[in-house]
C-alpha cells in the first residue's frame, strides 16, 4: 500500500465524528512473486462512510498499522440506508450524510457513538460492561421536532465550482475546502432560501464581482448569511464582503472608523437591497428611499451599526413604502425580510469576524420565542441553530438543574448559578424563576447585550450578564455559586477555566456539550477532582447529520463516597 493507491472494503467500524473504518490486508511476496512471505493488516479509516458501506478510497496517509483515505465511491449501500435523499445535492455536499438512514436508526448511531465514547469515563455507560456500579443513569437520546427546514441560520459561502468557473454561492463541495457547489435546494433550511441565494448569485455574477479568495488574499465576496425566526417567519439577510479587492497588512491595518471601502460602489448595494425585497413582487420596486435614508453618506461615520468593540448601533432614517415589504407572495406571510445588513470582513481566517456592519434596510434583530421566553437575536449572537429542537435541549437541562437543587419552579429558591459560556441568555432565563440570582458570563459582548435586553423583555430582574472571558471573569463576580451550568463551545472548557471552575467546589454542575469528545475529555478532569456523573442524555439537535448535543449532571462525592 502506497499513497495513491484505491482499495476497497466494507465498513466494519464507525465512530464521531462520521470516521468509518475497514481492515485491509496487504500481501508481501518474495522476489519471485510466487510466495507469500508477509500479510500485512492495516485499519484504514474513511471519512464520511456509513456502517456496512462498501467503499472505494484512496489512501491519503499511511502509518504502522494505520492508514487515512479519502472516500471516491460507495460500491454498494449499508443494510440502514432504507431511503432516498430529500436533497439534490446529497451526493456532492456531504453536509447531511444521515439523509438516506430512517429517523429511528439515526439516533441508535447517535447514541451508540456518544456511549463509545464516553464508556471509558463512565464504564456503566454501557450495558455491556461488566462494572456493575449503578451509580449512574444513563437516559438514552431524545430526537428532533422536525427532521428537515429546522436550521434558523446558514453561513453560505461565494466562490466557484472549479478553478476560473463563474460566480457560485453555495457550501463547499464533499471533501473541498475551495469549491462551491451552487445550492438551489438545501432540506435542512426553509425553501425561500433558495430564492434568495439564486436572485443574490444571479446579482452579482451579471455584474462581474469577483469572489474572495483565502489562498492568494484576493477578491471581494466572503458570505451570504441568512436567519430566520422559528416564531414569526422574520428573515435577516447579511452580505458580508472585503473592504479591497487585495487584503495585506496596509489594509488590514487601517482603522475600522478611517476605513473607506473600495468595493461599495460596485457592490450597487441600492440596487441589490431593491431586487432582494422585489422577491415575488410583480415588478421591481424604486430606490428612492435610499437616497432619502443618506445612504449616499456611506463614507460617513452613520454606516456604522458595529464596530470591533462590539458597538450596535441603528443607522438613523428609514425606508419609504415603495421600497417592498420583503415578504414571498408565493409563500405565505411568514416569510418576510425585516432587515438587510452589509459586513465588511477583511481577517485572513475563513470565518466571519466583522469590521464594520452596516444596516441598509429594516431591522438589525430577530424574535424568537422559546418555553415561553422571548429573546431578541442580533446578528452575531450565538443562538442554536434548531429553534424547536433547543427547547427539548433546555427541558432537559432545566429538568437536571430543579433535580440537583431539590425543587421545581414552583417550589423555594436556590442560591446563586452561575451560567457560563452563556450566549444570549437563554439557559439563565430559565433557570432565574428558581435563583436568588443568576449570573451568566459570554466571551461575545454583542450577545451579553442582547441577553441584557431579554432579560429586561421578560420582566427578569436577577439577571446580571457579564461580558469577557470565562477564566478571567469569574473573578469580578463577588457572589460564590451554588450551581454551575455549563453550555462551552465545541472545543469544551478551557483547562485554567475549568480549575478556576473546580475549585467552587459546588455540590452539582450540569454540562451541556455539542462535541461528545470534548465532553469525555473535561470528564476525566471532573472525576479526578471528585465529580461523578449520575445522569446523561443526547438530543438530537442536527437531524441527518452526525452532530449530537449531550446533557450531563455531575455530583461532588462526599468524603464517605470517595
Amino acid at each position: 500500500m502506497k499513497k495513491g493507491d484505491i482499495i476497497e472494503g466494507v465498513i466494519e467500524e464507525y465512530s464521531f465524528p462520521n470516521r468509518g473504518s475497514f481492515f485491509h490486508k496487504e500481501e508481501k511476496k518474495e522476489p519471485s512473486g510466487e510466495k507469500v512471505v508477509e500479510t500485512i493488516t492495516r485499519k484504514v479509516t474513511v471519512k464520511g462512510a456509513l456502517p456496512g458501506q462498501t467503499v472505494k478510497a484512496r489512501v491519503k496517509k499511511k502509518k504502522e498499522g494505520k492508514a487515512d483515505a479519502i472516500l471516491i465511491d460507495v460500491v454498494k449501500g449499508s443494510p440502514m440506508e432504507t431511503k432516498k435523499p430529500l436533497c439534490n445535492h446529497f451526493y456532492s455536499c456531504g453536509g447531511c450524510t444521515y439523509q438516506t438512514i430512517a429517523y429511528t436508526n439515526q439516533l441508535k448511531l447517535k447514541e451508540q457513538m456518544v456511549k463509545d465514547i464516553l464508556a471509558p469515563v463512565i464504564p456503566s455507560i454501557d450495558s455491556k460492561s461488566d462494572d456493575q456500579d449503578d451509580s449512574f443513569k444513563w437516559e438514552g437520546i431524545l430526537g428532533s421536532p422536525s427532521q428537515f427546514r429546522y436550521r434558523n441560520k446558514m453561513e453560505f459561502t461565494f466562490g466557484d465550482e472549479e478553478k476560473d468557473g463563474p460566480l457560485t454561492l453555495g457550501l463547499h463541495r464533499q471533501y473541498s475546502s475551495h469549491d462551491i457547489l451552487g445550492i438551489d435546494s438545501c432540506a435542512i433550511v426553509n425553501p425561500v432560501w433558495n430564492e434568495i441565494l439564486k436572485y443574490t448569485q444571479k446579482f452579482y455574477r451579471k455584474l462581474g464581482v469577483p469572489h474572495y479568495n483565502k489562498r492568494t488574499h484576493t477578491g471581494v465576496l466572503r458570505n451570504l448569511v441568512i436567519r430566520q425566526s422559528e416564531t414569526d417567519g422574520s428573515i435577516i439577510v447579511n452580505l458580508v464582503t472585503t473592504t479591497h479587492h487585495s487584503i495585506d497588512e496596509t489594509t488590514r491595518n487601517i482603522p475600522w472608523n478611517e476605513k473607506r471601502s473600495e468595493t461599495v460602489d460596485e457592490l450597487q448595494l441600492p440596487q441589490y437591497v431593491a431586487g432582494l425585497l422585489s422577491i415575488g413582487e410583480p415588478k421591481p420596486v424604486g430606490l428612492d428611499a435610499y437616497t432619502s435614508h443618506g445612504y449616499e453618506k456611506i463614507n460617513t461615520k452613520k454606516k456604522i451599526v458595529r464596530d470591533t468593540r462590539g458597538k450596535l448601533q441603528r443607522v438613523n432614517g428609514s425606508f419609504e413604502d415603495n421600497v417592498g415589504n420583503g415578504e414571498f407572495e408565493s409563500l405565505s406571510y411568514y416569510n418576510r425580510i425585516v432587515g438587510v445588513l452589509y459586513t465588511e470582513c477583511d481577517t485572513l481566517a475563513d470565518a466571519i469576524v466583522p469590521d464594520t456592519v452596516t444596516l441598509l434596510y429594516g431591522e438589525d434583530f430577530l424574535m424568537e420565542e422559546v418555553l415561553g421566553l422571548k429573546f431578541k437575536i442580533s446578528p452575531f449572537s450565538f443562538f442554536q441553530t434548531n429553534t424547536k429542537g433547543s427547547e427539548v435541549l433546555y427541558t432537559k437541562a432545566r429538568e437536571y438543574a430543579l433535580e440537583a437543587i431539590g425543587g421545581d419552579d414552583k417550589d423555594g429558591k436556590t442560591g446563586i448559578i452561575y451560567d457560563l459560556y452563556s450566549g444570549t441568555g437563554t439557559i439563565a432565563q430559565l433557570m432565574a424563576p428558581v435563583a436568588d440570582k443568576v449570573y451568566g458570563i459570554e466571551i461575545i459582548e454583542e450577545a451579553v447585550e442582547a441577553a441584557k435586553e431579554n432579560a429586561k423583555l421578560n420582566k427578569l430582574s436577577n439577571c446580571e450578564f457579564i461580558a469577557g472571558d470565562v477564566l478571567k471573569k469569574l473573578d469580578e463576580v463577588e457572589e460564590k455559586p451554588d450551581l454551575i451550568i455549563l453550555d462551552p463551545p465545541r472545543d469544551g472548557v478551557n483547562p485554567k477555566a475549568l480549575q478556576k471552575i473546580l475549585s467552587y467546589g459546588v455540590d452539582h454542575m450540569v454540562y451541556i456539550s455539542c462535541k461528545p469528545t470534548s465532553l469525555a475529555r473535561d470528564l476525566e478532569i471532573f472525576e479526578a477532582n471528585g465529580y461523578q456523573p449520575v445522569k446523561g442524555c443526547s438530543v438530537d439537535m442536527f437531524p441527518n447529520t452526525q452532530h449530537v448535543e449531550t446533557v450531563v449532571l455531575l455530583e461532588r462525592r462526599t468524603m464517605e463516597k470517595q
